[in-house]
């Protein structure tokens, strides 16, 4: 039987993004695990988007997370007209955001206390739990035009075996009944 995981991306809006998504998840299927996703192509849920992806999660014994480029922002200000010491405005031209599901998902699986791995396309901005060390689990950045050299890289393989292995983890306990006592 395969572990089902959930994966957390936005929907592709490019076809080397459909084609790493594609890749990625036959890589988790090949390492025993069921890639469960909320969306048209899977477990689409007709009651409110949270309730739905957390009826998914409390299904899976993990979450990995794809944070795929999705808005382009030519100027951004962070903390504008700042007036608090040590807090000054700051200016940002062309960069990429995510969908807030690659935030709110990893999030949720979190509080579950599910094993989470999140990959974040470069360029992304890390805020949130896209910031590397917010999950415990080291936060890789990876090029579309290395799609595949990435997943078969052996960064790719240890972060799959030490992520895995806590799914896997979480899988066996889920069949254990409860102790009583020690």
């Amino acid at each position: 039987m395969k572990i089902p995981v959930f994966v957390s991306r936005p929907s592709p809006h490019l076809q080397a993004q459909q084609q790493f998504l594609s890749e990625f998840t036959n890589a988790l299927t090949a390492r025993g695990f069921d890639p469960i996703t909320m969306g048209r192509e899977s477990s689409y849920d007709f009651d409110a988007p949270l309730v739905g992806i957390r009826r998914l999660l409390t299904h899976c014994c993990g979450l990995v997370s794809v944070a795929f480029r999705r808005t382009w922002a030519t100027d951004v200000v962070k903390f504008p007209l700042a007036d608090i010491s040590g807090l000054v405005e700051k200016r940002q031209g062309d960069v990429w955001f995510t969908s807030p599901y690659c935030q709110i998902e990893p999030a949720m699986a979190f509080q579950l206390g599910l094993p989470v791995l999140i990959l974040k396309e470069e360029g992304v901005v890390a805020e949130g739990v896209l910031e590397k060390g917010v999950t415990g689990l080291y936060l890789p950045e990876f090029q579309l035009t290395d799609g595949r050299s990435f997943i078969d890289s052996s960064e790719c393989r240890s972060l799959f075996d030490q992520w895995g292995s806590s799914v896997r983890s979480v899988y066996k306990r889920r069949g254990d009944p409860p102790k009583l006592f020690d």
